[in-house]
């Protein structure tokens, strides 16, 4: 199976700018090179920050690009986003039953689990006791089959002063250790939130953060005020089977950085 990662779009009314980049055209460059490369993907996640202030105009404009690229998605929240104006926006996104948008989805290769970490109006993330509650149910459920998470807040810190502040609360990061110790087969996880490409081990299971696609974070180990930079955008693609799990970074030029011709 093929599965599609991309984060942190932070779209914004469309024709506007953020930090002297417009997420929407980044986010076109992004979804055309998919729809020209990985059309046969079967699923494409985009791991929250869908949006930069939860505005409806910005959800519309989402909605229509991924009805154009035509794959099947799962969406998650990010600190960016707004519940209530993305359930307007994307009422068929599955939730749970306390409105979490939170799901699974069973493949050939393994349960994938998507989680909503979004802790409304602060930037760290949560996974109240309904949540894990919710995915003890999903894990205990998927006993003997090999299980990937998906979330926007990583649960541990990086190394990087910007950033560690305002991950996953941890408090919910060790209650999430001792889900994912129990289950004993959570063979990866995919997190958004820091804008950069790096790679780590939690409690054994490896862990995957990618860049976003309008701008990301300098790799900063010592300052803690710096802010974002205009890298280029990027998007994972992941190879799945039974045995295997591969981890492709595709890096792309937007406009302003191709290479000039003739």
């Amino acid at each position: 199976m093929k599965i599609i990662q991309l984060t942190d779009p932070h779209l914004v009314q469309p024709g506007q700018m953020l930090n002297g980049t417009d997420p929407l055209a980044r986010l076109g460059i992004v979804l055309d090179d998919i729809s020209r490369h990985h059309g046969d993907a079967g699923l494409l996640v985009i791991t929250g920050d869908l949006t930069d202030d939860g505005l409806d105009q910005a959800y519309r404009a989402l909605d229509e690009r991924l009805r154009k690229l035509g794959l099947p998605y799962r969406l998650l929240l990010g600190n960016h986003d707004q519940r209530t104006t993305f359930g307007a926006i994307f009422p068929q996104v599955p939730r749970d039953e306390a409105g979490f948008v939170q799901s699974v989805l069973d493949t050939r290769e393994a349960r994938l689990i998507f989680l909503d970490t979004l802790d409304d109006g602060k930037v760290g993330g949560r996974l109240c006791a309904t949540r894990l509650a919710w995915l003890e149910q999903r894990l205990t459920e998927a006993q003997g089959r090999p299980v990937l998470l998906f979330m926007h807040h990583p649960p541990f810190e990086i190394g990087l002063p910007a950033l560690d502040h305002c991950l996953l609360a941890a408090d919910d990061a060790l209650s999430l250790a001792t889900l994912v110790r129990g289950h004993g087969d959570v063979r990866q996880i995919f997190a958004g939130h820091v804008h950069r490409p790096a790679h780590g081990l939690w409690n054994g299971v490896p862990v995957t953060m990618l860049p976003g696609t309008n701008h990301q974070m300098p790799l900063d180990l010592h300052d803690a005020s710096v802010g974002p930079v205009d890298e280029p955008p990027a998007y994972g693609v992941i190879l799945l089977d039974a045995d295997n799990l591969i981890i492709h970074l595709r890096i792309l030029a937007p406009p302003a950085m191709a290479p000039a011709h003739g």
